[in-house]
């Protein structure tokens, strides 16, 4: 069985906040402004906070999984 995330690297992370808003917590736990870059891909704003994009984009979709 093929598992498809729910929130690519390559979403807004105001796109992944308006579909998942428990993802804001998560942002938050590694230490990202999401009101900030909103407009910026989640892969992108991971790399400039230096942030592992792999580990962030698994924790939301584990959030967004969740939440659902």
């Amino acid at each position: 069985m093929v598992s498809r995330s729910l929130i690519p690297p390559s979403m807004t992370v105001s796109r992944a906040i308006r579909l998942f808003p428990v993802t804001v917590a998560v942002f938050t736990s590694f230490g990202i402004d999401a009101g900030g870059r909103a407009e910026a891909s989640i892969e992108e704003v991971a790399r400039r906070d230096g942030v592992d994009p792999i580990a962030l984009v698994g924790a939301l979709n584990r959030a967004a999984e969740e939440a659902a």
